[in-house]
């Protein structure tokens, strides 16, 4: 990507860097209270979490998850470490994640050097494993799983007795289509070996506290707190304060789906005239779209015009002939791309 980024920071307009899904969004003003009103934190964190911040993640999971039945909950520090340290905690010999999918899942299962296989959305496609990721709505794609299919992720894990990772840290933005639905609601209460992964990062603009949770089986969530409580897993007792603010508002959440979405709209229109061609991208932060050609000459095109965007390559061979672009900046920086775009043609 280096010499694309130098080349788009010669535009006389600077570069605009839609790469990275990193929030540039202001955190909400409550939430930093919360965390200047904690910083004086001299002793060790519970890695359970508070009982202030339980209870608010066992709401959040009840009311906006739909969560039903046997469940417990555990904060983590973000979401990308519980995804690359999940296969080793639960000693996973076989690990599947999707054939266009986050680096972090192919990682996670190169450190525990796991078995790793990259499998299509059907679920009954699927070989035996012992952990397998899905990921609504994606990163890069914006796809949204259908709960057909994610009644059939669910047959699979009680055929096989294998825990199911479900990463839906982008549901709190649809953009386009079905709403996004948790694996925890579509499981009715019967929550054995299922997992729901939850960041912070995005919905609340929290990336730089490293504030997530996890939710679903409890034998299964006890079995990742012992881990984590002896590797020093803990997430600070001021980002605890933090997250049990964010986890009681869901009035900012909505007011940043409404950015993303306002940020997709005027994007899109300029990527169409422009001759892409964009597919899913039904909710996230993301637009994954295609001129149907290699995925670096649309990247080499884009930083031309001063734009940076990554290639679809970087989520898997799948993704060759595609761009994923952000939508995690200004809406100034947003609408001169697009201008960008229009004068180009």
């Amino acid at each position: 990507m280096a010499p694309f980024g130098a080349r788009a920071r010669e535009h006389t307009g600077g570069i605009i860097d839609l790469s990275q899904g990193t929030p540039v969004d202001a955190t909400p003003e409550f939430i930093q209270q919360e965390l200047k009103s904690a910083a004086n934190s001299p002793g060790y964190p519970l890695t359970i979490g508070t009982p202030e911040l339980r209870s608010a993640m066992r709401n959040w999971a009840t009311n906006v998850l739909g969560a039903s039945g046997e469940f417990d909950v555990l904060p983590t520090i973000g979401s990308k470490e519980l995804v690359a340290w999940l296969p080793t905690i639960l000693e996973a010999k076989t690990v599947l994640y999707p054939r266009i999918a986050y680096p972090t899942y192919l990682v996670g299962s190169m450190i525990h050097q796991s078995t790793n296989i990259a499998v299509d959305i059907d679920a009954k496609s699927w070989p035996k494993s012992d952990l397998a990721w899905i990921n609504s709505p994606s990163n890069p794609t914006g796809r949204v799983h259908s709960e057909s299919e994610l009644e059939a992720v669910i047959g699979y894990a009680r055929e096989h007795n294998t825990v199911i990772a479900s990463d839906e840290c982008y549901i709190n933005f649809p953009a386009t289509g079905p709403k996004p639905i948790s694996i925890l609601k579509v499981a009715a209460g019967s929550n054995k070996n299922l997992l729901a992964v939850h960041s912070m990062s995005k919905r609340s603009n929290l990336a730089g506290y490293r504030a997530g949770l996890i939710a679903g089986d409890p034998d299964l969530i006890a079995e990742i707190r012992e881990v984590r409580k002896h590797a020093g897993m803990l997430t600070p007792l001021p980002i605890q304060r933090a997250m049990t603010a964010a986890l009681g508002d869901e009035e900012h959440v909505a007011i940043q789906a409404a950015r993303y979405a306002n940020r997709r709209k005027a994007l899109s229109s300029a990527l169409i005239a422009a001759g892409f061609q964009i597919d899913f991208s039904n909710a996230g932060l993301y637009i994954w779209c295609t001129r149907n050609e290699d995925c670096w000459n649309s990247v080499s095109w884009l930083a031309d015009i001063g734009i940076l965007a990554t290639p679809g390559v970087f989520y898997g061979e799948a993704g060759a002939q595609h761009i994923r672009i952000a939508m995690t900046a200004t809406d100034a920086q947003i609408a001169d791309a697009a201008a960008r775009i229009m004068k180009s043609l």
